[in-house]
């Protein structure tokens, strides 16, 4: 066994780890960082990257069917081939983790291939090497979450889907957050028939409400089967290639797919914590302060190992400002919580940025609330019954914008811009003052005059 000393070393190459090691070797550190599979962890491998690239294969299918209403000529029947998807997106990955590579490689990083497992507060042991550093960055993410019911076992999870041997052709999804709505409109765009089921009154907990029903209603009539205050029982293999789910409303469900998506756990387990002096709190993720330190005072942790902000946004920028502290002599540095954008790449999908109307009410705002319901311009011609919903919230007293929400054409990117606004304390009467794009739906935000009652 090799004994090789760093300065910094980092347990995990993903989106974080990647960041602040990078960082921290720019600075003259002697960095290593370990990884026991792909580069560019969850987010290159089997999040951000190949969920954006599968609901762009999803969303064809409805564009083919818009172009004719464009004057386009397009063939009745459109063929969709699953094989050619899963071979284009794993020629995609493979480039990114090269890329991740040669950054690691630029920067002077050391990349050991392995699973980390602490031996003590300063040794680690990877893939048979040994090696120690003066501070340790755990940054090794989370994995999803299988139920624990009879059969549960048996259920696939979002990082299978990108690897199926064939198209799936009636999937159960159990689950009500992002990942399970987006997998619905993935899978239900190439073809297959969905069910989602949610224990639920109401998906997408945590986001806007009116948000919520809106995309329930838009999904409900593009012919996804959502069933809320409804649960997993128990599954139970038919065949080699068929399930029954059976569900808490006694019906059952046979499919070729029961697709868990339920949320995520920390990938604690194979470090080895108990080496160390490293606590645990309640869920397993590893226990921080506000500076990313863990109870070993030289061992620190971020990303979704760590916290609740399970994006990788989130993660990278707290991978830089660690290293910024650490080695760059910028101690007083920190991560702005406030008002994390984030969308769900449904369809239509959702853009949100700020507090919705619960939060806002919830945290003592007076509020007003302005919505905009619309057919976007693109189907007046498609003939397609789908409608945008805008949503904003202002504060009565200061006449600061709280929240924006939209659910509708191109909303990922129109709210991307908008957040810049709601981060340095823009008003209604900065909107109100602001020039409208025509036509756009984005102009609308600008366009919002009268109260909702």
């Amino acid at each position: 066994m090799t004994n090789k000393h760093y300065d910094y070393f980092v347990i995990g190459a993903g989106s974080g780890g990647v960041r602040s090691a990078r960082i921290a070797a720019g600075y003259a550190a002697k960095v290593g960082i370990a990884e026991k599979s792909a580069l560019g962890g969850t987010c290159v491998n089997l999040g951000c990257i190949p969920k954006k690239l599968f609901a762009y294969a999803s969303d064809y299918a409805g564009h083919f069917e818009d172009a004719r209403g464009f004057g386009w000529d397009t063939p009745e029947q459109i063929r969709f081939n699953w094989q050619t998807l899963i071979n284009n997106k794993n020629n995609e990955i493979s480039r990114l983790n090269g890329i991740y590579k040669k950054l690691l490689e630029n920067a002077g990083a050391d990349i050991l291939k392995g699973e980390a497992r602490f031996i003590d507060d300063h040794k680690l042991d990877v893939g048979g090497h040994q090696v120690s550093a003066d501070k340790i960055l755990i940054a090794v993410g989370g994995r999803p979450r299988l139920p624990e019911i009879e059969g549960g076992e048996l259920m696939a999870t979002s990082d299978d889907v990108f690897f199926w041997p064939k198209k799936p052709e009636k999937v159960v999804i159990q689950g009500g957050g992002y990942i399970a709505v987006e997998f619905a409109h993935i899978l239900h765009g190439i073809g297959a028939h969905v069910t989602l089921l949610y224990r639920g009154d109401l998906f997408l907990r945590g986001f806007d409400r009116d948000i919520a029903r809106s995309l329930a209603d838009e999904m409900t009539e593009q012919g996804v089967d959502l069933r809320f205050n409804c649960d997993i029982e128990r599954v139970e293999r038919k065949d080699e290639d068929r399930f029954i789910v059976h569900t808490t409303t006694n019906e059952a469900l046979e499919c070729d797919m029961p697709l868990a998506a339920i949320g995520r756990v920390p990938n604690v387990e194979p470090l080895a914590l108990e080496n160390t002096g490293v606590d645990l709190c309640v869920g397993g993720r590893i226990a921080i302060d506000e500076n990313y330190q863990t109870s070993a005072p030289h061992i620190y942790a971020l990303g979704d190992v760590a916290n609740n902000h399970n994006l990788t946004p989130v993660a990278v920028q707290e991978g830089h400002v660690l290293a910024d502290r650490l080695f760059g002599g910028m101690g007083a540095r920190s991560v702005n919580y406030d008002n994390i954008a984030t969308a769900v790449f449904s369809s239509p999908p959702i853009g949100t940025v700020g507090l919705s109307e619960e939060d806002a009410l919830d945290h003592g705002h007076k509020i007003d609330v302005y919505v905009s319901s619309f057919k976007p311009m693109k189907h007046q011609l498609t003939g397609r019954d789908e409608r945008s919903f805008l949503k904003m919230i202002v504060d009565q007293d200061s006449d600061r914008v709280l929240g924006l929400h939209m659910m509708g054409l191109d909303a990922p990117e129109i709210i991307q811009g908008f957040a810049m606004a709601i981060n340095m304390g823009a008003t209604k009467t900065d909107f109100d003052r602001t020039m409208a794009i025509h036509p756009t739906s984005a102009e609308e935000f600008v366009l919002m005059r009268t109260k909702r009652d």
